[in-house]
This record gives structure tokens, sequence and C-alpha cells, in this order.
């Protein structure tokens, strides 16, 4: 039996992740050893305002029954995983711009677009979201100020991750952290405390649950 696409596994299970309160933001689906013995590892990433563990695990339990009844994989045994996107993910829908608010990210400008200070590629630290534009934090804790960057005329922005907590203005001026996120610099430390939160026994079908707010975490269920 064919292994089925990333695209109709999305659509097997975007319904399901829409109706918890989650938004889909990607499937990924590998295979690794001969035809014979092959496995799939199943890769769903979601995401929404807050971070909630229970219900990420909740969800897992729940997209495994899905694939399950659907019978898609036939009798190819699988890893399912239900992510959360790393803090290094581009930033690529507003909804993304308004869960990072308070980050820290590099920004590159697409190519005419006229640079708030020198340089098209700068670090900044993202402020509110305003209609077609953001508001961006540049100087880091020595000078910080705000300016307004459309959002047409960013062609990447990615999350950096970061290692020490950023000044008390330059935070200030950016509106503060979403709720329901870890602060900047402290995304390890979140990271080890889910994961001895959530550090269990595999089940039958090797179903796993990955917050990964931090770029190495992994988190079995």
């Amino acid at each position: 039996m064919p292994m089925p696409t990333e695209e109709r596994v999305s659509q097997l299970v975007a319904g399901l992740v829409e109706r918890r309160g989650f938004d889909l933001e990607g499937v990924e689906i590998s295979t690794a050893g001969t035809r014979e013995d092959a496995q799939a590892r199943v890769q769903v990433t979601v995401d929404r305002d807050t971070s909630d563990l229970d219900a990420l695990a909740t969800l897992s339990t729940e997209l495994s029954a899905l694939l399950d009844d659907a019978g898609e994989f036939g009798e190819t045994p699988y890893l399912l995983e239900v992510t959360t996107p790393g803090i290094d993910r581009p930033l690529t829908a507003d909804r993304h711009w308004r869960r990072a608010q308070g980050r820290k990210v590099r920004v590159t400008l697409r190519e005419g677009a006229q640079p708030p200070e020198r340089s098209a590629t700068f670090e900044a630290r993202v402020g509110a979201l305003t209609g077609d534009s953001v508001a961006l934090v540049l100087g880091g804790k020595r000078d910080p100020h705000p300016v307004a960057v459309p959002l047409a005329d960013i062609a990447t922005a990615v999350v950096q991750v970061e290692f020490s907590p950023p000044g008390a203005r330059e935070l200030e001026l950016a509106g503060g952290v979403v709720a329901g996120r870890p602060a900047p610099g402290r995304e390890d430390a979140v990271a080890s405390d889910d994961a001895a939160q959530l550090r269990g026994t595999p089940n039958a079908l090797s179903e796993s649950v990955t917050a990964s707010d931090s770029p190495t975490e992994g988190i079995v269920e």
C-alpha cells in the first residue's frame, strides 16, 4: 500500500486541529528502512496563542486515533510526532508576528526597501503588529528605539535563540511578551521543565509530543 502524501494527511488532521484551538503549521512524512521493514515518521506541527502541554498531549492522542481509523498507512508502522514550531522558525504570517512579540528576530528586507538603519539585514525585538506593519525595537539594551516596518518590505524574519534576558526598557518598548509564551532567555529552562512533566513510556504507536520553543527539545509521551 503506497504511503499517503503530506497533503492527504494535512487534509485528514486539519479539522481536528482547528476544533482543538490550534493552527496547523505543517505536516512532514519521512520513511526509514527497506521496503520490508519500512517505518514512517509523521510530524504534525501546530501552534496557538498560548502554550498548553496538556492540550498538546491530548491532541496527539486524538490525532493518533484519527490516523489509525483512517487506515492510510496500512500495515506500515509509524511514529507520530505532534510538535510546536521551533524557536528559530521563520515568521511568514500575521499570527507568527503576533505570537513572536517580545522576541528577538533577524530581519532581511527585500531588495529596494528602505532600511530603518544602515543595513538591510539587522536584529530587532518584535513589537505590536498594526495593520500591515510591525513595530521593531532596534538598538538592543544600550539604545532601544522603536520603528515601524511594513510587512511587505520584509523578505525574511527568523526568531533568534537568546541566552540572556533583554533590557527592561527594550522589552517595555516592544510591549512585553505574549501571555503564555516563555520569556526571552528562558527557553532552555522552560524546555527542561516541560520535558520533566511529560516524559513517560511510549505507547504502541510510538506516539511523541514535542513542545519545541527550544530547537533541541523533544518530549515522549
